[in-house]
């Protein structure tokens, strides 16, 4: 959704990270880890497009409406590339996409928003704490793979637009951040269990996470992983003037 703060460093790549996608794929769990975590981003992706057009149903004003069907339009894209990039490594998209529908499904049912603002602090929120996960891991994949990953993870503008029009509301009525901060907090929490249930459910990606397969996690490590996540989050909110 956005930039992290220390985008600008460059790290040291080792292992697999320093491989391209030809070297790295001959690994067969490291091939079924990165075809796992491209076909749950495939439908993130596609989940994505789909709430923000429905959000817009819920745009106050034709311009706001406007503004996220961009946004979805910018989602789709994504949502193509990791489509076309699967098939090009001779992977059927949908069949990737299949082991994470019922999670994402099930989070976003859970997670329906009652209104315009809630919305969009949906988006802000639960999309960008999917985004850090999404960077973390792709720090320890082939050049190919993460290059890939980190274009679709490109923020599409909602970041911005969100803390705008949300700080707009909470100045005109300060009510309204008591709501949203809780909402924002469930939102944390349910999305933090969603990707704890999905990696758990799938046997390449969590060996991948502690370093069964790519290079630099351990259990150690996927605990620090999420303190950072939950840090980031923080930042957010009080970007759009919430308590977390």
């Amino acid at each position: 959704m956005e930039t992290p703060d220390n985008a600008n460093e460059t790290p040291v790549l080792t292992g697999i990270a320093a491989q391209d996608w030809a070297t790295a794929s001959v690994e067969p769990q490291y091939r079924a880890a990165v075809v796992d975590l491209l076909g749950a981003l495939a439908y993130g992706e596609l989940a994505a497009f789909e709430r923000l057009a429905e959000d817009a149903k819920l745009a106050p004003t034709l311009a706001d409406k406007a503004e996220l069907a961009k946004m979805a339009s910018a989602e789709f894209h994504h949502f193509e590339r990791l489509t076309d990039r699967l098939t090009a490594i001779d992977v059927e998209p949908t069949g990737a996409m299949e082991p994470f529908a019922k999670a994402l499904d099930d989070f976003h049912r859970q997670t329906a928003p009652s209104d315009w603002l809630e919305g969009l602090v949906k988006a802000y929120v639960g999309d960008s704490i999917a985004s850090d996960f999404y960077r973390e891991v792709a720090a320890r994949l082939d050049s190919d793979t993460r290059s890939l990953v980190l274009a679709v993870l490109d923020d599409t503008g909602h970041g911005n637009f969100a803390v705008e029009k949300v700080r707009a509301a909470i100045e005109a009525d300060p009510r309204v951040g008591g709501r949203l901060a809780l909402w924002a907090r469930r939102l944390m929490g349910e999305a933090l269990s969603q990707a704890q249930r999905v990696v758990a459910d799938r046997d390449a990606l969590s060996t991948m996470l502690v370093g069964g397969v790519a290079d630099g996690f351990d259990l150690a490590e996927v605990g620090r992983m999420f303190s950072r996540i939950t840090e980031a989050h923080t930042k957010r909110m009080a970007a759009l003037g919430l308590a977390a």
